[in-house]
C-alpha cells in the first residue's frame, strides 16, 4: 500500500461517521417528532452537511495535488461523491418535513428511517475494515447486509406510497407532501446500497 501524507481511508471513515450521526439525528427527530423544532432541527442536521462537504473538500483538494494514490482516483471520487449523496440525501428529507410543514410521522417512515441508520452503522462498520480488504474476513458479510437493507425499504416504500392513494385520494397535498418526503427516504437507502455497491466493486479491482 503506498505511503501518503493523506490517509484517504481516514477521510472515507470520517465521511461515513457524518453519514451516520445524521442516520442517528433522523431516526430521532421522526421517532420523536416535534413539528416546532423541526426548523432547529434542519440546522443542526445541516451543521452536519456542512462538516461532511469539508470533508468531501480535503479529499479533492489532496487528489488535485498528489500523483500517487493507494486505489485508483476515480474510484476515490466516485466513493467520497456517494458518501457525500448519502448526507444530502438525509438532510433532504428533513428539508421537506420543514417546506411541507408536516405535524405528524406515519410509523412506515419510522422503519424507513431506522434501516437507513442501520445502513450507516453497517457501512461505518465496513469502512473501518475497508483499508484492509484483500484480508478481511466479514466486509463482504457487511455490504451484503446494506443491499438487505435497502430491498427491506423497497418493500416498505411500495406498500407505503400504495397506503396513500388508498387512504388519501381525498387529500391531494397530502400525498403529494409524504410521496415525496418517502421518496427521498427511499434515496437515502439507494445512496447506502451504491455506496456498498463501489466499495465491492473497488475490492473486485484491487484483488
Amino acid at each position: 500500500m503506498v505511503k501518503l501524507s493523506f490517509d484517504y481511508f481516514d477521510a472515507f471513515e470520517r465521511l461515513t461517521a457524518h453519514a451516520q450521526k445524521e442516520a442517528q439525528f433522523l431516526h430521532s427527530i421522526l421517532r420523536n417528532f416535534d413539528p416546532k423544532t423541526v426548523e432547529d432541527d434542519l440546522e443542526r442536521m445541516h451543521e452536519i452537511e456542512h462538516a461532511a462537504d469539508e470533508e468531501n473538500h480535503q479529499i479533492y483538494t489532496h487528489l488535485a495535488s498528489e500523483f500517487m494514490t493507494p486505489i485508483e482516483r476515480e474510484d476515490i471520487i466516485s466513493l467520497a461523491q456517494h458518501l457525500d449523496d448519502i448526507v444530502d440525501y438525509i438532510e433532504d428529507v428533513v428539508q421537506r418535513l420543514y417546506m411541507f410543514n408536516v405535524d405528524y410521522i406515519p410509523h412506515d417512515a419510522i422503519e424507513m428511517a431506522v434501516l437507513i441508520e442501520k445502513s450507516t452503522d453497517v457501512l461505518a462498520a465496513a469502512m473501518k475494515d475497508f483499508r484492509n480488504f484483500k484480508k478481511s474476513k466479514t466486509l463482504e458479510q457487511l455490504l451484503i447486509n446494506v443491499n438487505d437493507y435497502e430491498e427491506d425499504a423497497d418493500k416498505i416504500y411500495i406498500e407505503a406510497t400504495r397506503y396513500l392513494y388508498l387512504n388519501h385520494a381525498d387529500d391531494p397535498v397530502f400525498i403529494m407532501a409524504w410521496s415525496a418526503i418517502l421518496t427521498r427516504l427511499e434515496r437515502c437507502l439507494d445512496s447506502c446500497e451504491n455506496t456498498a455497491d463501489i466499495m465491492a466493486t473497488i475490492i473486485m479491482k484491487n484483488s
